[in-house]
Parts: structure tokens; sequence; C-alpha cells
């Protein structure tokens, strides 16, 4: 009786456990409770009951063997039925359950697993189990369902840890230990805690605007970076490091983005930069230059080295991670630096793209070990490419000036032969741009055959490049420009006082500025010879009637009667008022040309009216009507007021 009261406890025990069991592993769940519970039901017997029970599979076998006289032998269970029991269950299966339940305590967690630290080690443990179960299983490759459940569980536990990573990178401070027992605890009287204490609504640190380039941004505290890269590593381990390297990203760009709001960046379009007034995208560049150099020397390397530690070992996931946080703002810049490039090369543009090209050129070499591999490469490249873009803008303002100066017509002459303002714009721009000769010589070099010239040979002295070519070549375009306004004036010898004032000006900018090392000594020969041209020709075409009055031949006036040389006195007179009144607004502008010019007139013409008015005073028939208008002082102060561009 005993014996009979034992099976039927074990058949009803298998009815209850296939009635509420919806699988086989959670029937055999069940049956490990009973087993627990009582001696008399251990899994053996229970098991074997199983075996022993009789009928149809599953839970009709069980209705079966209840319904049975308890006198009534047990019939033996068909091979099918047997086989429709629940099998044994596995250490992997048992592994499996075991680390479900422990895993779905985190992953169901209101708060941050890692706000706790034995949390986060307990979590991180179960983690590495469960990731060698899911490579074991995978491995043997014969129970595919228990493989299924546990990707499953490993796929949450993945998500989970996303989550905490990019709290830890974008809230560091939410990850702070908390009381012993964790958030839930309660917080004794003495604890000094506040709740709401860097939690939640703190703002994103921001890398603030520095002077001093030489210094990195440490965003992260260590133990942060080391929690976040504990994170990584299993992420990775279990096939998510691809999803680990998009949530740095996507947790280190919102850092990235306000740091270079505060340096007063904004983002524009192409067609927007084009259509700017200058006088804004002036003040837009001004503030790119140095955000541009705070983003490539401290904040872009600054994420290097969070990346690289945060991704220690775990290549390439922390280059993929790296580049994806940095590329939109590195883009952002180096797309104002193409668009300004690509804008109007009006030359007044040049000075602001010199300073654009200097600080892209200048930190080059420090993005090599940067973008060091083969993901940022192409980041490498397109900061070179801006660089490129630049300089090839530098050369076409500089072609832009000299179509400015061919452009520039002759419409109205300058008063008095003055320094046209085409002259002293050139001048002082160019002697401005040799401020930056070394950047013209190295974006020129090589550029020769854009303007159709050839190399000239140079003296080995100089430091001679394609620029001092491009800077001739200009000078040569400005010289002719200036040939052809002086046509415009009706009296030929202000045509040259015009052209001295100019060339005397150019001189004066060249000798005054390293435009004279790059034209070099056989330009400035050549540019003097033109001025003491331009100086007979006015000495010439002004003076010409006075010294044909005054010219005698080889005997002097001493074989002229009275009468004769009265006559050229009279005449002398009226050419002098007519120089007068006709260079009375004329001017030179430079001091020692004016100088030298009223020295040689002054040479040709007193001694020969001296030597006049002293025949005429001597001699011994003297006309009666003799008047001497103008003494030889009166004459000389005369040469001595011209070109001073008032009349006197």
């Amino acid at each position: 009786m005993a014996e009979d009261g034992e099976e039927k406890l074990l058949a009803t025990v298998q009815h209850i456990a296939k009635t509420l069991g919806r699988t086989g592993t959670m029937t055999e769940d069940i049956l490990k409770v009973f087993s627990n519970y009582d001696g008399r039901l251990s899994l053996d017997k229970l098991y074997a009951a199983a075996a022993a029970a009789g009928g149809g599979g599953g839970g009709g076998a069980v209705e079966h063997s209840m319904s049975m006289p308890a006198s009534s032998p047990p019939p033996v269970l068909p091979s099918a039925a047997a086989a429709a029991m629940p099998a044994p269950v596995t250490s992997l299966e048992r592994t499996v359950r075991t680390l479900d339940r422990q895993i779905s305590q985190f992953v169901t967690m209101e708060r941050l697993v890692w706000a706790d630290s034995a949390d986060a080690d307990a979590f991180l443990e179960a983690v590495d189990d469960l990731i060698g179960t899911v490579q074991e299983l995978d491995a043997a490759g014969t129970n595919r369902g228990l493989l299924d459940r546990a990707d499953e569980l490993l796929s949450r536990c993945m998500a989970r840890l996303e989550d905490e990573f990019r709290a830890l990178i974008e809230r560091p401070d939410d990850a702070a230990p908390a009381a012993p027992g964790g958030f839930d605890s309660e917080q004794s009287d003495d604890e000094d805690y506040d709740a709401d204490d860097g939690y939640g609504d703190e703002p994103i640190p921001i890398a603030k605007p520095v002077t001093d380039f030489d210094v990195v941004i440490d965003a992260l505290p260590p133990g942060s970076v080391s929690d976040v890269h504990q994170i990584a590593r299993r992420m990775v381990d279990a096939g998510f490091g691809r999803e680990c390297a998009e949530a740095y990203a996507a947790a280190r760009r919102g850092f990235i983005d306000e740091s270079v709001a505060r340096l007063g960046i904004r983002s524009r379009t192409s067609d927007e930069v084009h259509s700017l007034p200058w006088e804004e995208l002036e003040f837009d560049i001004a503030r790119w230059i140095p955000a541009f150099k705070m983003v490539f020397r401290i904040l872009i390397p600054s994420e290097r080295r969070l990346s690289d530690r945060v991704f220690e070992g775990l290549a390439p996931y922390g280059d993929l991670a790296f580049v994806a946080a940095v590329r939109t703002q590195a883009l952002q810049l180096i797309s104002f630096g193409d668009a300004v490039a690509a804008a109007s090369r009006a030359p007044e543009r040049l000075f602001r793209v010199i300073d654009m090209y200097e600080a892209v050129r200048d930190l080059l070499p420090d993005l090599d070990p940067v973008f060091a591999d083969p993901y940022s490469a192409a980041l490498r490249a397109e900061v070179s490419a801006v660089c490129n873009t630049l300089g090839s803008s530098i050369k076409g303002i500089f072609m832009e000036l000299e179509n400015l100066i061919r452009r520039d017509p002759a419409r109205v002459a300058v008063p008095g032969g003055g320094i046209h303002p085409i002259t002293r714009y050139v001048m002082n721009y160019l002697r401005a741009a040799c401020g930056s000769r070394q950047t013209l010589e190295e974006v020129m070099e090589g550029d020769l055959g854009a303007l159709g010239v050839t190399a000239i040979a140079v003296d080995p002295d100089r430091p001679t490049s394609s620029l001092a070519v491009h800077i001739a070549w200009i000078m040569d375009v400005l010289h002719k420009n200036l040939e052809s306004k002086s046509k415009i004036y009706r009296d030929p010898p202000l045509a040259s006082i015009f052209l001295m004032n100019n060339g005397k000006y150019v001189i004066h900018k060249v000798n005054d500025s390293e435009l004279g090392v790059l034209l070099g000594d056989d330009w400035m020969k050549q540019m003097l010879s033109r001025v003491r041209r331009w100086s007979m020709e006015y000495q010439r075409g002004a003076w010409a009637k006075v010294m044909s009055v005054l010219q005698t031949g080889g005997s002097g006036f001493s074989g002229l009667p009275p009468k004769a040389m009265l006559q050229k006195l009279q005449m002398f007179n009226g050419y002098l008022e007519e120089i007068r009144a006709a260079q009375s607004e004329w001017v030179i502008t430079d001091d020692q040309l004016r100088a030298d010019v009223k020295a040689a007139i002054a040479d040709s013409v007193l001694p020969a009216y001296k030597g006049l008015i002293a025949r005429l005073r001597s001699s011994p028939d003297p006309p009666q009507d003799l008047f001497i208008k103008h003494t030889p002082e009166d004459v000389e102060a005369c040469i001595q007021h011209l070109f001073e561009g008032i009349g006197k």
C-alpha cells in the first residue's frame, strides 16, 4: 500500500508538472521544485515514474496512470511516448537559466547599474559568463534553440550596456558611487549626500576658449574612462563593436558640437558664404581662424586621446568611433574654408585668405599622428585639400589684381600730374602682401606657367621664386597702365611730370619694403633710368622755347646787336610767364626729385639769362626802351616756386 501511495503521488506530481509547464524546460523546472520539497520526489523517481506511465504521450499518459486501479500493474510505456517526455537538462541549459535570472535584474533596473560599483562588477561578470556560454553553444552547434535563447539574452544585455556606456560618457557624474546597498537603500542621517547633486540636470562640460594650444582636454575623469573601457571590451567581445563605436560617437558629438558653438562659429552653406557682404564674411573669417586652431590643435587631438583610452586594444573600433565623433564639426570648418576659397577673388580678400592658409598649413604636421589610421586618413586629406584650395585662391587673387590694373580706365587726369590712386593702391597692396613673403613664395612656387612666361635667370643671392616673377609682371602691367593714363594730358610736359611722380613713388615703395629684394637691382636701375628719361622729356618739352631764345651759338651774345638782344629778352619774358601760368599747379611730390628737377632747370636757364642781361647792360649803345622785367634772381625764384602744387 505504501508503494501504491507513492506511485499515485508521483503520478500526481507528473500531471501537475506537465499541465503547468508550457515547455519541456519549464516542466523540468517544476519537477525540480517538487524534488527539493520532498525527498520522496527525487528527480530519479519522477523520471522513472514518467518512463513507467502508460498510455499516450504528454499529459494524457499521466491522466491514464492516475485513473488506473492501484492494484493494476503499470503498463509498459511505448517508445514514442517515452521520447515525448522532457529530456534531462544539460549544464549549459542550467547556466543560461541562471544567467537569465542574474542579468534580468540588471537590465530592468531603473537606475544606472554603474551607480553601484558592486552591481557593475556583478553585471560584467554575468556578461562575461554569457559571452563564454554563447561561444561554447555556437562551437557545439547541437542546440540551436538554446543558442537562440542565449543570443536574445545577449542582445538585451548589450542594449543595456550601450545605455550605460552612453550615460557614463554624457553624464559621468550620474555614475558616482552610491551609498552601500545602491540607490534603493536608505540614506543614513549622518551621510552628507544630496540626491540632486551631480545628477541629470548638469550641462555637458564644454572646452573653454584658450590661447595656448599646447594642452589636452580630459573630458572624462579617469574612473569613468576605466568604466567605459570595460563596457567597450565586453561589447566588442560579444560582436557588438560597431554598435559600441556608434554609441561612443553619438555620446561625444554633443560635447564637440557645444564646444564648437562656444567658439562663435555659425554653420553656413557655400551659397551663403558667396552672397555675404565682405564686411560680414571678414568677421566670420576672423572667428574661423582661432576656432580652426582650437578644434584641430586641442579638441580633436583630445578626442583622439580619449578614444584611444576607451578602446585600448580594441582596434579598429576606436578609430571608427573617433572619426564618427569628430567628422561633422571638422567637415563644417573645412567646408567654410573651401567656400571662402571658391568665393570672389577680389584683391582686398588676399590678406584674410593668407591668414586662413597659414592657419591650416601650420597645423598639418601635427595632424599626422592624430589621423594616422586608415579610417581618419580621409579627414587628413580633406584638411590638406583645403590648404591647397586656399593656396590656389591666393594665386587667383594675384591674377585678379593684374586684371584690376588692366581694367582701370584712363578717364580723368590727376590734377597737377600727381600720383594716381591705382599706383598708391597697387604699391601699398604689394608692400603689405610682402609681409607674408614666405607664404607667398610657398604658394607661388612652380606657378610660372600660369602667367604664360618662362623662368628667368635670377640672382642666386635672392630668395627668388615665381613670386618675384609675379611681382615683376604686376609692376609691368602697372607701368603700361600709367603710360596709357599719361596720354590723357594735353600738355606733354605735364604727362612727363605724371610719369615721374608715379615712377618715383613706385621706387620709394620698393626700396622701403621686401619688394626691393624680390625685384632686384636690375629692375631698380631700369626704373631709375625711366625717371631720368621722363625728367629730361619734361625739361625739353616745357623749356624748349626758353632755351631756344637763350641759345646764341658759339659766339654768345657778343655778335648780336642790342635790338636783337632786346627782342630775345622780351620773348624770354613772355615764355617765362607762359610757363608760370601753365605750371602754377603742377606738382612733383618727391622732395628730392623736385629739387633735382629745379636744379637742372636753373643750371640750363640762369647762366644764359645772366649772360644776356649782362651783355645788354654793358652794350655801348643800349636800347632807349631797355627795361629788365626779371632779374636773374627773379627768374631763379620763379623756378624755385615751381611744382609746389599751388600758384605763386
